[in-house]
């Protein structure tokens, strides 16, 4: 079976305002109707106020308060996390079998340049964010809130090697909510926003810029190391 022949960039497709089990299921639908020459996309969308779990989620991690707040299973990896208004969403729908410069894409990688591209756009607005080992995601790099996180990870890659969900980045939300569950599964981490870090920035800016870092950084796989 041959890999897929490379495609032109993911279309980027703007979803607005829209609530997260139809979102969810429209994923999943076009990633079962797919076919190797179908083109990539990148969902942006905003969600009214959920609670999602990854497929392991430990429901221990609900603390007081988020039975105010719809909680929805979901298929991708990773702990708890909050969706809500003033928050970059942003969903893949990539197939990493396609063959790029320097060959097809693995989830490391996926998941590295996806995390690089946040940081970028976090750059673009005087913010160093950085990852720690082991808790995908991007967290603060210095300041008054070093260590606080700022954007989450969670994905979904199908055996095939096309994928779903993805990331969000909170711009300028009510941040209340995510004092109701452990963030991604860890006790006490404390969540911030652009906007508690000092970075005024409208978010539909921002939703445009981290779709259009993610094609660029997607864009760019690297050659495959030569040895003499």
């Amino acid at each position: 079976m041959t890999s897929p022949t490379p495609t032109e960039p993911a279309l980027i497709r703007h979803l607005g305002l829209a609530d997260y089990d139809s979102t969810f299921a429209a994923m999943r639908s076009f990633t079962d109707a797919r076919t190797p020459d179908t083109r990539d996309e990148l969902w942006i969308v905003e969600h009214p106020p959920v609670f999602t779990l990854g497929l392991g989620a430990d429901r221990g991690h609900l603390l007081a308060g988020a039975d105010s707040i719809p909680v929805v299973q979901t298929d991708r990896g990773g702990e708890v996390t909050f969706h809500g208004p003033g928050q970059v969403v942003i969903y893949m729908l990539m197939d990493l079998r396609r063959n790029k410069p320097g060959g097809k894409l693995y989830a490391r990688q996926f998941v590295n340049k996806i995390e690089q591209a946040i940081i970028n756009v976090l750059g673009a607005y005087n913010l160093v964010g950085e990852r720690v080992d082991g808790a995908p995601g991007i967290y603060m790099a210095g300041g008054p809130k070093q260590g606080a996180k700022i954007a989450a990870l969670g994905l979904k890659v199908r055996g095939n090697g096309c994928t779903y969900h993805g990331l969000s980045l909170n711009v300028a939300m009510d941040l209340a909510p995510f004092s109701w569950i452990n963030p991604c599964g860890y006790a006490g981490l404390e969540t911030v926003d652009m906007r508690t870090v000092g970075a005024t920035a409208v978010l539909s800016d921002v939703q445009q810029q981290l779709a259009d870092e993610l094609i660029s950084v997607l864009a760019h796989v690297a050659e495959p190391a030569v040895h003499e």
